[in-house]
């Protein structure tokens, strides 16, 4: 493995993954992995799985996945998530359903290269702290020995942490990153899908270069305005009276709770 594409947090947005596939083959990444998240938000969760399938090497399940299959409930959803992958439940086909109940939840590659979706124990983990990061290096040591370099997503945001001891140092994410050889590096290569994001929308990728040690930050445009269209148009955008009845049963769902805690 010398230079590897890698990408993430897809959410069922083709036009998105189409640029991001696109953007990392003509940087010369034969070999591509996806750190979850193939499926969610977005009305394409069939198409998506079968672009992965076909064009990535590697694929981990991300907190997503689980839950469109009904591995995860929705209690750490956001309203919009919650939704989307109601609909996702009822529209995703066998084929697909039995791919992605085949991933794995976290993969050790060559090199020490490690990839998580969340944390590296807990998928719904955002790790976007110091401490967070800190912890985690801690045990990415314990479960891969190994390991000098763990790309994770979820967090939808390109980061790089490098990690020395109790030591964690952000480093800036834009265009090519060299990686400090004798530090834990956390990588995020941020979301194929940018349709949760305000202003302009990128499709967000990395190339490792584990050679040079290097991580190349890839940001391309898609089409936009064709993902909302038929998301809004196949029922995966949550309606203002709907999400107002959503957070009505959240809450009284957490009544029990409360008046337990209180009792």
């Amino acid at each position: 493995m010398a230079v590897l594409g890698v990408l993430g947090d897809i959410h069922g947005n083709r036009e998105a993954l189409l640029a991001a596939l696109a953007a990392l083959e003509a940087k010369g990444a034969r070999r591509i992995v996806c750190v979850g998240d193939v499926v969610g938000y977005n009305a394409d969760p069939d198409e998506c799985v079968a672009l992965v399938r076909s064009r990535c090497a590697l694929t981990i399940a991300g907190n997503h996945d689980l839950i469109g299959l009904g591995r995860l409930d929705f209690r750490r959803c956001s309203n919009k998530a919650e939704y989307s992958l109601r609909r996702t439940r009822r529209l995703l086909a066998p084929e697909s359903r039995a791919w992605l109940e085949s991933l794995p939840a976290r993969q050790e590659l060559e090199h020490g290269v490690v990839l998580v979706h969340g944390g590296v124990r807990d998928v719904q983990q955002y790790m976007v702290t110091a401490g967070i990061i800190r912890d985690n290096a801690a045990l990415l040591r314990e479960d891969f020995p190994g390991a000098r370099l763990c790309f994770f997503g979820h967090s939808h945001e390109q980061k790089v942490y490098a990690v020395e001891r109790d030591e964690v140092r952000e480093v800036p994410a834009h265009g090519v990153v060299q990686l400090d050889r004798s530090a834990l590096s956390f990588v995020n290569p941020g979301s194929v899908d940018a349709s949760r994001k305000r202003g302009d929308k990128f499709a967000e990728c990395a190339i490792v270069d584990t050679s040079a040690w290097t991580v190349e930050f890839v940001r391309v445009p898609y089409d936009a305005a064709a993902t909302e269209a038929k998301a809004a148009a196949f029922g995966y955008r949550i309606s203002p009276l709907t999400e107002r009845l959503y957070s009505l049963q959240r809450r009284l769902a957490r009544l029990p709770r409360k008046l337990g805690a209180a009792g």
